[in-house]
């Protein structure tokens, strides 16, 4: 039952997309006549993987209990030419605003910014070709199928980053969560002790026609830019964005000093992201209810007046809570909307494991070459290109198929074909 209230903001996943299924190597057979020519099919493509982004979500706590995905499996090919079924897709839902990154090179693969967002993270291989595809003039009977193109598992790292307009920051205890719930219909776990919230708590604040959706973020402390405490933590979340509201405990009840609070909070922004110090902040100076706070609230306007805008609040009555919302939205309103962070380029998963061959011989005595490797090299040569053969040959003894052929017992002279590409073999 606890694990309800857990919140879950940066986990691992593994995916990987369906292997393609091999193709057939059949022949078709009538009574009196064994073989008639080949009728295998291809093998049916790897599915799909792809991540969602579901609005129902808040937290990434279900990837606790599950990390791996893996989508199905295309089937082998049929004879008479029947396509072998495609692999079963797997669709990964996540909360609105989760970065997705590579964890080996740290690349940003997708930023689910919006509702429904739906990105495809690895594409399934490949089906293998059947015998059937295999047939050319000269080879009437192949007796060899192609097998479907393999996929790698990958380790994603889901990244939860809070989206609203207005981050509340402030020191632990200072009265973010009680002015959220005065300002908005959320209603944040509010208690008299430090680190009440663990994670952000999302409020619409209403201004007459117009709304603004602000974040009540956990308690910073110093040290956070090097994570110690809630570190990262707080500070993911107020990446992105647009304006800070500052919560400052004006009232020194707890033998704090508001100005060096405000100016360590500040100095914990700009060593963790220049760009997050550059926010614009307004400034509310909260529990200005309690006696004595007088000399503080002047001291801290002498420091910060002429830079900020300064409000003086009770949170806990909502006094002052009226002239804050006007001057938010007022800075809101001049500012540009948030942006999704860019993906590093157009990244899917999508190079099989190996670039694979196999190597038959054929009715004619030819070595007839296929597989992954083939198909990148029919891609990529041109036949009329001497740069380009000298390409292929290079690839072929790297990859080790010259050596393969050795081994096969090919003579000088023998036939060799590699695709579309057809050659007698020299030493």
């Amino acid at each position: 039952m606890a694990d309800k209230n857990i919140f879950l903001d940066k986990v691992k996943i593994t995916v990987k997309a369906g292997d393609g299924g091999d193709g057939m190597n059949s022949f078709k057979a009538y009574k009196g006549k064994p073989a008639c020519g080949p009728d295998g099919g291809d093998g049916g493509k790897g599915g799909d993987v792809y991540v969602v982004a579901d609005k129902s979500l808040t937290t990434l706590l279900p990837f606790r209990y599950k990390t791996k995905y893996v989508a199905g499996n295309g089937e082998r090919g049929g004879t008479n030419l029947c396509y072998g079924k495609g692999g079963d897709d797997v669709f990964i839902g996540v909360p609105v605003g989760t970065v997705i990154r590579d964890e080996e090179t740290g690349t940003v693969i997708a930023d689910m910014f919006t509702a429904d967002a739906r990105k495809l993270i690895a594409e399934g291989g490949r089906g293998g070709k059947g015998n059937v595809r295999f047939t050319t003039a000269r080879r009437h009977a192949p007796n060899f199928a192609q097998k479907g193109e393999k996929t790698e598992a990958h380790t994603l790292v889901l990244e939860l980053k809070v989206i609203a307009d207005v981050g509340i920051i402030g020191f632990p205890n200072v009265g973010k969560s009680t002015l959220l719930s005065k300002i908005s219909a959320a209603r944040p776990k509010i208690a008299n002790y430090h680190f009440t919230t663990l994670s952000p708590n999302l409020g619409v604040v209403k201004y007459y026609d117009n709304s603004f959706v602000a974040a009540d973020i956990p308690g910073l402390i110093e040290g956070a830019a090097e994570g110690l405490g809630l570190g990262h933590d707080f500070l993911r979340h107020i990446e992105r964005t647009r304006m800070l509201l500052h919560v400052v405990d004006v009232s020194g009840c707890e033998g704090r000093d508001p100005v060096e609070d405000f100016k360590k909070i500040n100095k914990e922004l700009e060593e963790y992201s220049s760009k997050l110090a550059a926010l614009p902040q307004i400034v509310a100076l909260n529990k200005c209810d309690i006696v004595g706070c007088e000399d503080n609230i002047a001291k801290f306007r002498k420091k910060y007046g002429k830079k900020y805008k300064i409000f003086t609040i009770s949170a806990i009555d909502g006094d002052g809570s009226e002239e804050l919302i006007r001057a938010v939205w007022e800075q809101l309103s001049t500012l540009p909307p948030a942006q999704p962070i860019e993906a590093d380029e157009e990244f899917t998963y999508r190079k099989s494991g190996n670039l694979d061959f196999e190597i038959f011989r054929d009715e004619t005595g030819a070595y007839v070459v296929i597989g992954t490797l083939v198909d990148m090299l029919c891609r990529n040569v041109a036949l009329n290109d001497p740069d380009s053969m000298a390409y292929f040959q290079k690839i072929l003894r790297e990859k080790g198929v010259i050596s393969r052929l050795n081994q096969m017992g090919i003579k000088e002279k023998d036939t060799v074909i590699v695709g579309d590409v057809e050659f007698d073999f020299i030493p």
